[in-house]
């Protein structure tokens, strides 16, 4: 079971990680100077912030489970809750220290729908 656990976490880290839209700092600064904004306008204007904050926050992960409790159309078991907030840590930390990347992203959505199919697989396997 702890494997399977481990699986899991290591196969959707490496989905969400192979789909982050992430940019240096100094890209997205060079891309708001050129937009003739300061760079702290075009954080706020975007809601941009480091990928590991973001990625690591209440916000994104509440999101998350609440996209997931949709397509389950039920609450989230503890376990699902820990498999998010477990999932998108893992992500945060693999992150550069200059990495940035909004919090308009569709990473709740990803991560929600990847456990979503993989709990609809083990309750077929289990069938």
């Amino acid at each position: 079971m702890i494997a399977s656990h481990a699986k899991l976490r290591d196969e959707l880290l490496a989905l969400v990680a192979q789909s982050l839209c992430t940019r240096p700092l100094a890209t997205f600064a060079r891309e708001s100077r050129h937009d003739g904004e300061s760079l702290k306008d075009a954080v706020e204007r975007y809601e941009v912030d480091y990928a590991w904050h973001v990625l690591g926050s209440e916000r994104l992960r509440d999101e998350t489970i609440r996209l997931l409790e949709g397509k389950l159309t039920h609450v989230a078991s503890d376990a699902q809750k820990a498999s998010v907030t477990e999932v998108l840590k893992a992500a945060a930390a693999g992150q550069a220290a200059d990495a940035l990347m909004s919090f308009d992203s569709d990473v709740p959505e990803q991560v929600a729908t990847l456990l979503y199919i993989r709990r609809k697989a083990d309750a077929g396997a289990a069938a």
